[in-house]
């Protein structure tokens, strides 16, 4: 797991193919007037889901991995909350993997918690379990999904 500001991304740009572009994309597009749901910036190599929910609070994020993609999540407005364990220390699956969601849900409970502030990010790789949505009130997301295979 990796958190920091959008003015510093360039530092990671190396660790996996299809950050770089990831990044750019964050930097240039326009956020807050994408509509929400998928967007393709790579055909299935690189895409981001837009959202906009309303915080489910600590008690009510679910822990979840994913194998196929990292993820790259940014608060468009507002902050989130979000959850973390590493997988290894996650013992009660809640549901099985789902390979067409690319998502397995967890019922054991985060290690820890880190505030995704507007203008920062965090790259949550398949080995980090994380439960985003734990703040309060309404929040528009991005969601940056990078194929690691």
């Amino acid at each position: 797991m990796i958190l920091d500001t959008l003015a510093r991304a360039e530092r990671y740009y190396g660790i996996q193919p299809g950050l770089q572009a990831g990044f750019e994309f964050l930097r240039t597009a326009d956020l807050e007037a994408l509509s929400p749901g998928r967007h393709a910036i790579d055909g299935e190599r690189l895409f981001v889901s837009i959202g906009d929910e309303l915080g489910r609070g600590p008690e009510g994020a679910r822990l979840e991995a994913h194998r196929r993609y990292l993820d790259i999540q940014v608060a468009v407005s507002s902050s989130d909350l979000i959850g973390w364990r590493p997988l290894a220390d996650c013992l009660r699956i809640s549901e099985p993997f789902d390979a067409t969601r690319d998502i397995v849900f967890f019922a054991d409970e985060p290690q820890t918690w880190l505030a995704l502030l507007p203008g920062w990010f965090a790259i949550f790789f398949p080995d980090d379990v994380h439960a985003p949505l734990a703040g309060k009130g309404p929040l528009r997301k991005a969601v940056v999904k990078v194929a690691v295979e």
